[in-house]
């Protein structure tokens, strides 16, 4: 007679996380932040309510977790794909590098799995401080310093100008993108995005 294997809890304890990480991420797109409740994503996972509050505080964690884990799983398949990587690319045209990142972001903005928990969170973090420092520190502070990263490269191939402030000449890039995602009074098109780069590269230029 074979042995029966005990249940691997681990396993099981996964395919819970990520039910539960589906159901919140569905949930606030389809009802919105306010209507999406802890019973609710407990219901739609198929778990109990008493498994998400061990695992989490609340619904904002539980969001921020679930998103922060969709962000991977884009990044790891864009880097399989080799359209992106965890970095900005950087083949010597910083003009033509921007371009990419930024199509690529206006992409991502545009995507209804994106767009929806974005919202909930940033609006969220107005109201909770300590979601709002969460959501900067993991979620925007490691994008931004992509940016960071390759202009300073930039500056040392001398693609821009010298005692350039990165932090500020990145807002030249995803400040646009983000006033315009926020305000969705205007559309975000990869042709915006490109005019925004070439706006923002031929301001950065060295002087003469």
């Amino acid at each position: 007679m074979t042995e029966a294997k005990a249940p691997d809890s681990s396993r099981r304890s996964e395919r819970s996380r990520r039910a539960i990480y589906d159901a919140a991420l569905a949930l606030v797109g389809e009802a919105g932040y306010g209507r999406t409740t802890i019973e609710g994503i407990a219901s739609r996972a198929g778990v109990g309510k008493q498994t998400i509050y061990r695992w989490w505080p609340s619904k904002a964690a539980v969001l921020m977790e679930a998103f922060l884990d969709l962000a991977e799983q884009a990044a790891a398949e864009a880097g399989a794909d080799g359209a992106a990587e965890y970095a900005i690319p950087d083949t010597g045209d910083l003009r033509t590098d921007l371009r990419r990142v930024l199509r690529a972001t206006v992409d991502e903005m545009n995507s209804p799995a994106y767009d929806a928990p974005a919202r909930a969170l940033a609006a969220e973090g107005v109201l909770d401080a300590e979601l709002g420092a969460q959501f900067v520190e993991k979620l925007l502070e490691p994008q931004l310093q992509l940016y960071v990263d390759r202009l300073r490269a930039a500056e040392a191939a001398g693609q821009v100008r010298t005692g350039l402030d990165a932090r500020i000449a990145l807002e030249l890039f995803v400040g646009p993108l983000t006033h315009r995602w926020l305000l969705r009074t205007l559309p975000l098109t990869h042709a915006y995005a490109d005019t925004v780069v070439d706006y923002a590269v031929d301001g950065l230029a060295p002087r003469p």
